[in-house]
């Protein structure tokens, strides 16, 4: 069994190698520690090394650890990177603080009337299916700067960043360079992009955060 802590650092440690060879400044890259499908338990050591970012896949299986860990870190930064159902908005809302997946219509609206109604309003990201893969969550490249100014204009939401995952079979860094390059054209700010196998490259191309699972806490 892997040591999640020992992981932890040496995953830090390759992200700060990785923004010195990019020439980006220390700290400029943020660590999403993915933790779907691990127990409180399992992630425990984890906050109490120092990390502070998370990420989950599904709603309901954040509901059931998330509210007792933040009992005693309350400062936890929780992010939804997994497809969100609009039945699941209300949940979303109430519990994390980004939401990472924002790619269709209904789910903007959605959002929008959830946020209002709750007064809390999480960070939004749009996810590009930058490899239009058929089975995978994310709006098309060619549609995403007309969606994401629906989501102003239409919706009222902020949309603070995007963010994909590249298909698993392809070189990631031409993925990375078209979603920078839709970030640039929207006048969005930050890019969600890189995962265990490739956040290193991800840092090349801009990632302003790396969402890294297995390389922490091994594989499930």
């Amino acid at each position: 069994m892997p040591n999640a802590v020992e992981q932890l650092f040496a995953v830090q440690s390759e992200i700060r190698k990785a923004e010195v060879e990019a020439n980006r400044s220390e700290g400029s890259v943020t660590l999403v520690a993915v933790s779907k499908t691990f127990d409180a338990d399992a992630i425990r050591p984890v906050i109490e090394a120092g990390q502070r970012v998370f990420g989950e896949n599904r709603v309901q299986e954040a509901l059931a650890k998330w509210p007792y860990l933040r009992t005693d870190f309350p400062d936890i930064e929780l992010h939804l990177i997994g497809p969100l159902q609009s039945n699941k908005a209300q949940e979303a809302v109430a519990l994390f603080d980004v939401i990472e997946t924002v790619d269709r219509e209904k789910i903007a609206s959605t959002l929008a009337v959830e946020m209002k109604k709750q007064n809390r309003f999480p960070k939004l990201f749009v996810q590009v299916n930058t490899g239009s893969e058929p089975q995978k969550a994310g709006i098309e490249p060619k549609e995403a700067l007309a969606f994401i100014t629906r989501c102003r204009e239409v919706h009222g939401l902020i949309i603070e960043g995007l963010m994909c995952i590249p298909p698993a079979d392809e070189n990631p860094g031409p993925h990375f360079a078209l979603l920078r390059k839709i970030a640039d054209n929207a006048g969005v700010e930050k890019l969600s992009m890189g995962m265990s196998g490739d956040y290193r490259i991800a840092i090349g191309f801009g990632a302003t955060s790396v969402r890294v699972g297995s390389a922490i806490f091994g594989t499930r």
